[in-house]
């Protein structure tokens, strides 16, 4: 057998996994006994998943999470009224296809940011483009790109991503500076693309913190219509459990 004309040929077409797998068959007694096509199978199978593991890690890495959450390591046992039907749908990511939004609120460490992340890794996996910000910080950095002249491109960016994920939403009252720039973000993905956003406040207050009735107006019509809301409620799990009496 050809075995290392072989393995270099494989790696000028940029075929890795095969190459790998084409090693790993080689240097395997039992699998003596495979025909050509089962052979090619397995050759063809393995590059598939080196290609889509490939992929979703650079999906992933784009998408700079906050969280290592994926959907297996969420806690349905915690006692915070999580709705596990509109999970397991927000999770199937549906609703991404047809750009609608969502709102995960609840407390503060009742795990919100950490669902954002296992449906925005989820999403990932679903080969969909995701990107994960605090709010606060993205107001932050808007400012800055609009001082130096990058903030079109900036924008432009957050309007391609097919799933936002806006961490923090109303934890500080909004000046006029960043109520525009959540206006054109919003307007720009506006029945295009899927917006997540976490937030402490009920929706009902949302409008009083945006901090300006006109703006608010136009801010949530675009953002809250067509959410699905995961409300949640309880005591913070970052709080250690009480120890027990001996």
């Amino acid at each position: 057998m050809l075995k290392h004309p072989t393995l270099d040929l494989l790696g000028q077409l940029g075929l890795d996994g095969m190459a790998k797998a084409f090693a790993d068959l080689a240097a395997n007694d039992e699998t003596t006994s495979l025909s050509h096509a089962e052979w090619l199978a397995l050759l063809l199978d393995h590059e598939a998943t080196y290609r889509n593991d490939r992929r979703l890690a650079l999906r992933l890495r784009h998408a700079k999470l906050r969280h290592r959450a994926t959907p297996e390591d969420i806690d349905h046992r915690a006692p915070r009224g999580l709705d596990r039907r509109l999970l397991d749908m927000l999770l199937k990511g549906d609703w991404i296809a047809r750009q609608e939004n969502c709102a995960i609120i609840g407390p503060t460490g009742i795990g919100k940011s950490w669902l954002a992340c296992a449906i925005g890794h989820k999403a990932c996996r679903d080969n969909r483009s995701v990107l994960y910000t605090r709010l606060p910080r993205l107001i932050d950095e808007l400012t800055v790109a609009k001082g130096d002249g990058r903030i079109a491109a900036r924008m432009k960016s957050l309007a391609r991503v097919e799933l936002l994920i806006l961490d923090d939403w109303g934890l500080q009252p909004l000046d006029g500076n960043a109520r525009h720039h959540l206006l054109e973000i919003l307007e720009d993905r506006y029945g295009q693309r899927s917006t997540l956003v976490t937030s402490q406040l009920p929706v009902a207050r949302w409008h009083q913190t945006i901090n300006d009735p006109t703006y608010a107006d136009a801010i949530l019509d675009r953002l809250v219509h067509n959410a699905h809301r995961l409300e949640l409620e309880g005591e913070s799990m970052r709080r250690p459990a009480t120890p027990t009496a001996a």
